[in-house]
């Protein structure tokens, strides 16, 4: 997997973007802050029970790069964490580093603008609309509905089951 590329002020509200940014002397310094949000999405990972361990987030502020390591149980939950990663504000790229104890062939991805739905995806991606919940199933547990995607998500497309 190499570096994947998210859209800044899209996605989950995990930390104060600005505050990761802008450090003064009187508030906490940017390393502080950096392990803050690295922190808050940690815990975002965990609390999505990806089945990851020894899960390490690093954050860098003002690029807005995350750097992940730590094992995954599959390739869909490393590709998985990756969005979970990149699906929050602040966030411009991930590198994730994670070992997988079961390699499996790289997803595609797709970032969604403004009218996508997951039918239309699946029909650009499979030919065919009504296999949108693959895709949903592809993006459990940050997906709580098939309606719920906003411009600027990336999602996970597998390759469909021979």
């Amino acid at each position: 997997m190499g570096l994947f590329s998210f859209i800044k002020e899209a996605g989950e509200k995990l930390f104060g973007g600005k505050d990761a940014q802008a450090a003064t002397a009187a508030a906490p310094t940017q390393g502080e802050l950096n392990a803050k949000a690295g922190k808050a999405i940690e815990t975002y990972i965990t609390a999505q029970n990806l089945g990851a361990s020894d899960v390490q987030v690093a954050f860098e502020g003002p690029e807005g790069k995350v750097t992940v390591k730590g094992a995954a149980p599959t390739q869909a939950a490393k590709e998985k964490i990756t969005l979970c990663c990149g699906n929050v504000a602040g966030v411009t790229s991930v590198e994730n580093l994670m070992d997988v104890t079961h390699p499996e062939p790289e997803a595609q991805y797709h970032d969604v603008v403004r009218g996508d739905t997951l039918s239309a995806i699946a029909k650009k991606f499979y030919g065919d609309a009504n296999k949108y919940p693959v895709i949903f199933e592809a993006n459990k547990p940050m997906l709580s509905h098939p309606d719920k995607i906003y411009p600027g998500q990336k999602l996970r497309i597998p390759p469909l089951a021979k």
